[in-house]
C-alpha cells in the first residue's frame, strides 16, 4: 500500500440501543492477489457472522473496475464491532487490507433508522393516506 489513512477515533458516545453500525472496507486488489484475497475474505464471512452482535456479513466485487473488493458488515452496537476490530479474525481481514494497489475507503456509519419499499412507493406516490402500498394514482 503507498498511503494508510488514519481513522478518526470511534466517538465515546453512549451505545444507543436502537443504532447499528454499518462497517464498509473497499478495497483495490492486484490481479495477482485476488485468488488469495478472495480465498482469505471468504473464510471470514462465516466467522464473522457467528461473531455475537453481527447482523450480516457480505463481499462483494465490483462488475465495473473487478479490482475492488467491499466487505459489507452491520452490527448491532458499536461495542460488538469494537469487540470484531480487536479479534484475530479481523486480523486477517486486515491483512487482505495490506494487499490493496491503494488506500482502502474505510466506513463506520451509525445508522438510527431505515426504511424499505415504503420509501420508494412514497416518493413514487403510490401510498394512500393510511401508508398502505397500491394506491396507485392515475396520470
Amino acid at each position: 500500500m503507498t498511503e494508510s489513512r488514519r481513522l478518526p477515533p470511534v466517538a465515546e458516545e453512549p451505545n444507543d440501543p436502537g443504532i447499528r453500525i454499518h462497517a464498509t472496507v473497499r478495497m483495490l486488489i492486484p490481479a495477482r492477489k485476488r485468488k488469495e484475497a478472495l480465498v482469505i475474505l471468504g473464510s471470514m464471512i462465516e466467522r464473522i457472522r457467528l461473531v455475537e452482535g453481527c447482523i450480516s456479513c457480505r463481499l462483494y466485487q465490483e462488475i465495473q473496475g473487478a479490482r475492488a473488493l467491499m466487505l459489507d458488515e452491520l452490527w448491532e452496537s458499536e461495542e460488538g464491532l469494537r469487540r470484531h476490530l480487536r479479534s484475530e479474525t479481523f486480523r486477517n481481514v486486515l491483512l487482505v487490507v495490506e494487499m490493496a494497489s491503494e488506500a482502502p475507503e474505510i466506513r463506520f456509519d451509525r445508522v438510527s433508522h431505515s426504511t424499505g419499499i415504503g420509501t420508494i412507493a412514497q416518493a413514487r406516490g403510490e401510498l394512500d393516506p393510511a401508508g398502505a402500498v397500491g394506491a396507485r394514482q392515475s396520470l
